[in-house]
């Protein structure tokens, strides 16, 4: 009975973790898209990629951004935010026994960071060519690591901490994560470290990641009630 009930839950998880593969692949497929633009050498994404790098550097440096921009970048580091996220994914397990979304949590944002890694070295997308660069990141530019862990990190922990906040925060919450994901993809733009086409791929792929995990793994039931995970479907 034991071995019954043991092998049907890890059938449910195989199958929760394929459905969950696959969202990524249908939900991704923009991504896919223009990472196929990008190999094929697609001249006009290419020129608009080029006209607005040129048009934001030469912004940042006639309004002196430079330092503030560079701040952003390093706070704003896929490590510096995961180590923030996680101590508050460990807050939710620890203080309000959400071990069902806690562990959901930080398996979503280690994901999301490594397949950004993987989608680099696939690309192997230069970074933009500037006279005078004003930041010298190493790595490819496709897409932007900090456009999409930023992404996923925010997107996870509304879901994470939705049960916690009433109505007015909710609302709150969101129009801050909005502008935080906004600010350092715009960050990544002007001051001409990666392509915008890099910051969309790095915001569509995060929201795929997130809600692809949520949907195929966690299952389909609202985020808003329950501090643990619906039932395998």
């Amino acid at each position: 009975m034991e071995g019954t009930s043991a092998g049907a839950v890890v059938r449910s998880r195989g199958r929760r973790l394929v459905r969950a593969a696959l969202l990524v692949v249908v939900f991704g497929f923009p991504v896919l898209l223009l990472a196929f633009a990008i190999r094929q050498g697609f001249e006009p994404m290419l020129a608009i990629d080029d006209t607005v790098i040129a048009t934001a550097t030469g912004l940042t440096r006639n309004w002196g951004l430079a330092s503030a921009l560079i701040f952003l970048q390093a706070i704003s580091h896929p490590f510096v935010v995961y180590t923030a996220a996680t101590s508050v994914v460990a807050w939710t397990w620890v203080a309000k026994g959400f071990r069902g979304r806690a562990i959901w949590a930080f398996s979503t944002m280690m994901v999301g960071w490594v397949v950004g890694e993987i989608m680099k070295l696939i690309v192997q997308r230069v970074r933009p060519d500037l006279d005078s660069p004003m930041s010298h990141p190493g790595g490819y530019s496709f897409p932007s690591g900090h456009a999409l862990n930023i992404t996923v990190a925010t997107s996870v922990m509304l879901l994470l901490l939705w049960p916690l906040l009433g109505a007015i925060r909710r609302v709150l919450t969101v129009v801050l994560a909005a502008l935080v994901v906004l600010a350092v993809g715009l960050d990544r733009i002007f001051l001409g470290v990666h392509f915008p086409s890099d910051v969309l791929a790095g915001y569509v792929l995060g929201c795929c990641i997130t809600f692809s995990s949520w949907i195929g793994f966690v299952g389909r039931t609202a985020v808003t009630s329950s501090s643990e995970p619906s039932g395998p479907r």
